[in-house]
């Protein structure tokens, strides 16, 4: 096992690389198996004697033992601690240089760029690929109407055989006046087709922001806990990430933060805290950005799908001098595998990002786009919403009841809308409780993950859109059994 001015050596490696605390102990750990310091079935230091060496917190490094574990490179047992995994095929490790020694421009992956190293460290993002409870973020594709989209499909392809050519790449001119119109309707924006980008996923929305917007070492507002997509997209341009805390309100800029040049907010509903911009913060983001030319990224993500009245018009439709861009996505609203979403840009910004686009995949497929345009334009898709919107608010209220009996130690924060819903763990306690849940064969992705800075708040991010009643119940009976646990000391 490596000792303690080693670990100290491979975690400052990773220092000026534009991560967070965790996510720099998790390239270090990752470093540290590739170049053969680190070998299969090693025993790691428990994560109280590391955060001691390392000078960070406890929880940070539960949440790094906790991320690697769940990537795979990691196995934990209670009581006998963390072991490394997986056996990797070794490259020359490079010797730790002495203090005041100029970094070696050399890269730490097979011939990766920085970026790239950074996009690799990164880790990636992984959804979930079944509706196990409680994975977070899936819709319940088990009510979608298939035999509706089939039909609709099955028209295109009869009448429309300009369909299996290539395509505009700045989406299909039917599927950008139907995203146009519906936006303009239901969530209060100004925009026309022409403003429209139809992209593969909100994931190469963030991405080609980030390096169309983005120069190394430019401040980027993050709100604090956040999607761990966009932080690791804008962190893999070279950002330097700032974290800013929300309250119940949204978030709330500090007055030590540096200029940003972007800020990246899910105001309708907060992921993963699930509060609305106020909108006394709303107009005072907008008028920072007008006045430091900042951008602002409102990833709409799932503002379909609210429970309790109507959700807030989207913060776009507030902005005057052309700073807010727009992301939505099909992902959640019909299936995932549809890969469609949506950029609303400002008209400067259409061109180049319609040119950078053709050189990420060219265009998204086309007949998927008309057939989405169609279900749109003949009132389907309003429909579905209607009653996915229906059927989800019910589940969540099952899962709320169903987890009453663990508030003791189980505390789920207020859920007005969304496909999941935040709970909160005692400090210290995520990791022993999650492995205590796993072993009963229940998902529950961690809330601490989403954090970057030192007060990460312990909980479980709980998905429940795509669970039945008696799935949800079924599991939470499982939890339930974890009553009689006890967990181990913070």
């Amino acid at each position: 096992m490596p000792k303690p001015r080693l670990w100290l050596q491979l975690f400052e490696r990773q220092a000026g690389q534009g991560l967070g605390r965790r996510e720099q102990l998790c390239a270090s750990l990752r470093e540290a198996m590739r170049a053969g310091e680190l070998s299969l079935d090693e025993r790691l230091p428990a994560s109280r004697v590391l955060a001691a060496d390392l000078g960070l917190s406890r929880v940070t490094v539960e949440a790094a033992y906790g991320q690697l574990e769940a990537e795979g490179y990691l196995k934990r047992a209670v009581g006998r601690g963390s072991f490394v995994a997986i056996s990797l095929p070794r490259h020359s490790a490079r010797k730790p240089r002495s203090p005041g020694s100029p970094s070696p421009q050399l890269h730490q992956g097979p011939g990766l760029s920085r970026r790239g190293q950074r996009i690799a460290d990164g880790g990636g993002c992984v959804d979930p690929r079944r509706p196990l409870a409680f994975a977070a973020g899936s819709p319940d594709l088990r009510a979608f109407p298939l035999e509706l989209w089939r039909q609709l499909s099955n028209k295109r392809l009869r009448t429309d055989t300009s369909l299996l050519g290539y395509g505009d790449p700045q989406g299909h001119e039917d599927l950008r006046s139907a995203i146009a119109e519906y936006l303009n309707q239901s969530r209060g924006l100004r925009c026309r087709a022409e403003q429209v980008l139809v992209l593969t996923s909100s994931q190469q929305a963030l991405q080609l922001l980030g390096a169309m917007l983005l120069d190394e070492g430019d401040s980027v507002w993050m709100e604090e806990p956040g999607y761990a997509g966009a932080y690791t997209a804008f962190a893999a341009c070279g950002a330097q990430m700032q974290p800013v805390p929300v309250d119940s309100e949204g978030m709330q800029p500090q007055p030590e933060l540096p200029r940003p040049r972007l800020i990246y907010l899910t105001p309708s509903h907060q992921y993963p805290c699930g509060m609305s911009l106020s909108l006394p913060r709303r107009l005072a983001l907008l008028q920072l950005a007008q006045r430091e030319s900042a951008w602002i990224v409102e990833d709409d993500y799932d503002s379909e799908f609210h429970y309790e009245g109507r959700p807030a018009p989207a913060l776009q439709g507030l902005d005057e001098q052309g700073r807010v861009l727009y992301i939505g996505t099909f992902s959640k609203a019909l299936f995932p595998s549809l890969r469609l979403a949506y950029l609303v840009l400002p008209e400067a910004l259409v061109a180049p990002l319609v040119s950078a686009r053709t050189l990420h995949d060219g265009h998204s497929a086309q007949l998927p786009q008309a057939v989405t345009a169609d279900f749109i334009r003949q009132g389907h898709f309003a429909a579905h919403l209607r009653l996915m919107r229906q059927l989800y608010g019910e589940r969540r209220n099952v899962l709320l009841e169903a987890l009453q009996p663990l508030q003791s130690w189980l505390c789920p924060r207020p859920s007005p809308g969304g496909l999941q819903l935040a709970a909160t763990l005692p400090p210290g306690q995520e990791a022993h409780w999650s492995r205590a849940a796993a072993a009963q064969g229940v998902l529950t992705p961690g809330l601490s993950a989403l954090y970057r800075g030192s007060s990460a708040q312990d909980g479980w991010l709980l998905g429940f859109a795509a669970l039945t009643p008696a799935e949800i119940r079924a599991a939470a009976h499982s939890l339930q059994r974890l009553q009689g646990v006890k967990p181990r000391p913070a």
